[in-house]
């Protein structure tokens, strides 16, 4: 009996792209040829950042290169255009996004270092990266002080310290460090705050113990109050030494950023736990030159009245102020440290110390102030 040939199995003919495939298709090419066409003028951009680096090379530090003016300058033109073209990117992912990039360029030159209070995982280092973006060397340091010190000694190009929370106001010793440094205020970012308790344990019933920094715990006093009212409270340096401890101590939970979880590898085990939805802090960029305006500026005054006024002294420092049109945003009084019951005042403008308005009521004010430095006219925040 012959034997019977296998039969051929035809091969099964590809599926047919439908018309839906298609368009995906060209979109994904339209996408792949965008991606080349931002690709090349990102490496043309950075290029050119190189080419200023080396045409300023003469100048000396690269803090120099560094222009805080002129990069909020680029962030409000991008927020300009993404309002302008109605954008599907929020203003503040554009801003991310050439914030990340400027960053990029500029350490092609050679990185910032920039000082703040660390450790690792502090809100402060949040607000470095918002600011500088990520392509800079953030440097950690125990206390505000030595981020002031360091700055002041060259060891890091800006330094950037918490100055108010919208909930517990001033954070003194920031002020107070202005008292004795030489630096001058370069810029402020502002952050959201959301705290999250952590720690080696999963319920709220096993914490003894909640370890952050004074003024976080204070932002989420009425949380405790409700969920562990017979927990310790234990201040310290900073939230990121709080999650330290918590890692390493049975019962202790810290209150920190989420970022500051992952760290030190704690469990979250309540979010959002600060008292106000709204709660965010303010930060100011501190360095050592005066900035030239950008458009769109704050000047942060250090003020006494004269020795032995009394009656309408802290009329006397505001009148050039309200005579000129300058409008004042905030006011803090702290002890000079020169004598008992003597203070000294910060004061917070609208405007930049050159312009015109604002350099009269400085004029007037000077004569009628035993101490006035300006401690920056800076950029507002962009966001």
């Amino acid at each position: 009996m012959a034997s019977r040939k296998p039969s051929k199995r035809s091969k099964p003919s590809p599926p047919k792209r439908t018309a839906a495939d298609q368009r995906l298709g060209a979109m994904r090419a339209r996408i792949d040829s965008l991606d080349a066409q931002l690709h090349a003028l990102i490496n043309e951009r950075a290029r050119l950042a190189q080419d200023v680096g080396a045409s300023k090379h003469a100048v000396g530090q690269t803090a120099e290169f560094y222009r805080p003016e002129r990069e909020a300058q680029v962030l409000r033109m991008a927020i300009e255009r993404n309002q302008r073209e109605h954008g599907p990117l929020s203003d503040t992912e554009i801003a991310r996004l050439f914030r990340e990039i400027m960053s990029a360029c500029l350490a092609q030159e050679k990185p910032l270092k920039v000082a703040y209070l660390g450790p690792e995982g502090t809100y402060t280092q949040a607000a470095v990266m918002k600011h500088f973006g990520h392509s800079v060397r953030a440097l950690a340091l125990p206390s505000v002080t030595e981020v002031f010190q360091d700055v002041a000694a060259g060891s890091a190009d800006f330094g950037v310290v918490a100055v108010e929370n919208s909930t517990e106001g001033t954070v003194t010793n920031t002020l107070d460090n202005f008292l004795s440094s030489p630096l001058h205020i370069c810029g402020e970012v502002e952050l959201r705050i959301h705290h999250c308790l952590m720690g080696r344990m999963k319920q709220t019933r096993k914490v003894l113990r909640v370890c952050a920094h004074a003024q976080a715990l204070a932002q989420c006093r009425a949380w405790l109050d409700e969920h562990l009212p017979h927990a310790e409270r234990v201040a310290v340096a900073s939230n990121a030494e709080g999650a330290r401890r918590a890692r390493d101590e049975s019962g202790t939970a810290a209150i920190a950023g989420e970022t500051a979880a992952e760290v030190y590898g704690l469990s979250l085990i309540a979010q959002a736990i600060e008292d106000r939805p709204d709660n965010s802090t303010r930060f100011l960029v501190v360095g050592r030159k005066i900035l030239k305006p950008s458009g769109r500026d704050k000047t942060t005054l250090l003020v006494a009245a004269p020795h032995g006024e009394s009656a309408g002294a802290l009329y006397e420092l505001l009148e050039p102020l309200a005579h000129n049109k300058v409008s004042m945003t905030r006011i803090e009084s702290r002890p000079s440290g020169k004598g008992k019951w003597q203070y000294v005042f910060f004061l917070d403008l609208e405007g930049h110390a050159e312009d015109p308005h604002v350099a009269r009521a400085l004029t007037a004010l000077r004569g009628r102030s035993s101490l006035l430095r300006v401690l920056g006219s800076y950029p507002r925040s962009v966001l």
